[in-house]
């Protein structure tokens, strides 16, 4: 969804019109604004799914860490774990600082701003919005990979879990349950 409202960024951008004609027409500026909004969205949404993927892999990472510890297993998987946020965090925030870079050769571009040259930079904003768009697509992606990689070390983890309480008799599927029915018989 974040890419999809960038690249609806780029196009309304394409169809502003001339805001450097002497003067623009309202509907123009009225465009430019709404493109400027749009594009504080897409940058806006961008940052979210990137930190949203940065919580993910601390939370994880943690989560890991503690499992680990409690159950005194291989420490290979959190070791694993910790990498993969490592790998992923540089990316999360390239991605971010992507944006940021987009944003400002928009800002760059703007005539309202008063700048002489920003005529020029509406070429550069477009063109670092093209190179943009593809690059947060491929941090994603590459994101993306790295969740799949850490879901296949959590299911490690789990399986080890699971053979350590079967070991130790602990059936963590009927513990609710039976907690569940004892409460239910206390309240009769």
């Amino acid at each position: 969804m974040s890419l999809g409202l960038f690249l609806v960024t780029i196009v309304m951008g394409l169809t502003i019109g001339d805001l450097y004609a002497n003067p623009p027409l309202e509907s123009t500026i009225q465009w430019r604004g709404i493109h400027m909004l749009t594009g504080t969205s897409a940058a806006l949404a961008v940052l979210f799914v990137l930190s949203i993927a940065i919580t993910y892999f601390v939370g994880t990472s943690r989560w890991c860490k503690e499992v680990t510890e409690t159950y005194k297993i291989d420490p290979q998987p959190l070791l694993q774990s910790t990498h993969l946020k490592r790998r992923t965090f540089p990316w999360c925030v390239a991605g971010m600082l992507c944006m940021v870079g987009v944003a400002a050769l928009g800002a760059a571009s703007d005539p309202g701003t008063g700048g002489k040259e920003t005529a020029e930079w509406a070429t550069i904003h477009l063109g670092g919005s093209f190179l943009g768009l593809a690059f947060v697509a491929w941090t994603y992606f590459r994101v993306w990979l790295n969740i799949v990689a850490n879901q296949s070390v959590i299911k490690q983890i789990l399986e080890a879990v699971a053979v350590i309480r079967r070991e130790r008799g602990l059936d963590a599927e009927s513990e609710p349950a039976a907690a569940a029915a004892t409460a239910s018989s206390e309240q009769m």
